[in-house]
C-alpha cells in the first residue's frame, strides 16, 4: 500500500505581514505544498484579516496553489472576486450559507475552474456534510474556533474526521486546521486527514523544514 500524500498548507496568518513574500518563499523551499490564506470579515468571526487585493498580490509571487479559507458571511458575493484574483481552492463555511444554497455555491466555485471546499466549526456535527461529499473537492474540519491563530487543539473535533472519511469518496481531501503540530497532526492523519494547516507551529519553528517534515 502506497503512503498517502499529505498536503501541508502553512497559514500566512502566522507569517510576518511586512515580509510576506520572504515568508512564503521560506515555506516553499522547505517542502510545503500550498499557501493557506485566512480571510476574515469581523462578522462571521471576530477578527479581520486580508482580502482580494492581497490574494491578487500573492498570486504574483508564488507558483504554489493558494488555499483560501473564507471565514466570512455571504461567501457567495465573494466567489468571483477571489477566484479571479488567483484562489486555487476556495473554502466556505457551512454555517455561513443557507442549506438550500450550498449546492449552488459549490457549483459556482467550480465553474471558475478551481477546487471547492466546505468547512465546519467545532460545534457543528460532521453528518451535515454527508450530502456534499461527492461534489466538493475538500472538507475542512476546524479543531479550534475560527478567528484567531495560536489556539489549542480540540481533540473531540478531530473525531469528526473519521465520520467524514468513512463516507467520503477516495479522492476527497480532508483538511484540518487549528492547533496542528507533529503530535496533533499524527492524530488527524490516523483518522484519515490528508491535508494539514499549521501557522504558529511552522512559522514559529527554529527549523521550518524540520517542522514541515514532522507533519508529513
Amino acid at each position: 500500500m502506497t503512503e498517502q500524500k499529505i498536503f501541508i498548507s502553512p497559514s500566512i496568518l502566522s507569517a510576518d505581514f511586512a515580509n510576506l513574500e520572504r515568508d512564503i518563499k521560506k515555506v516553499e523551499d522547505c517542502g510545503a505544498n500550498w499557501v493557506h490564506v485566512d480571510v476574515m470579515d469581523g462578522h462571521f468571526v471576530p477578527n479581520i484579516t486580508i482580502g482580494v487585493p492581497v490574494v491578487k498580490s500573492l498570486k504574483k509571487i508564488t507558483k504554489f496553489p493558494l488555499d483560501v479559507h473564507l471565514m466570512i458571511e455571504n461567501p457567495d458575493k465573494y466567489v468571483e472576486p477571489f477566484a479571479k484574483s488567483g484562489a486555487d481552492i476556495l473554502t466556505f463555511h457551512y454555517e455561513a450559507v443557507k442549506e438550500n444554497d450550498i449546492v449552488n455555491l459549490i457549483t459556482k466555485i467550480k465553474s471558475f475552474g478551481i477546487k471547492a471546499g466546505i468547512s465546519i466549526k467545532p460545534k457543528t456535527r460532521p453528518d451535515v456534510l454527508l450530502p456534499y461529499l461527492d461534489i466538493v473537492d475538500m472538507v475542512l474540519v476546524m479543531t479550534v474556533e475560527p478567528g484567531f491563530g495560536g489556539q489549542s487543539f480540540m481533540s473531540d473535533c478531530a473525531e469528526k474526521i473519521k465520520v467524514i472519511r468513512q463516507n467520503a469518496p477516495e479522492n476527497l481531501i480532508i483538511q484540518v486546521d487549528g492547533g496542528i503540530n507533529a503530535q496533533t497532526g499524527k492524530i488527524c492523519k490516523d483518522f484519515g486527514a490528508n491535508s494539514l494547516v499549521a501557522g504558529s507551529y511552522i512559522y514559529g519553528a527554529n527549523n521550518i523544514k524540520q517542522a514541515i517534515e514532522s507533519l508529513k
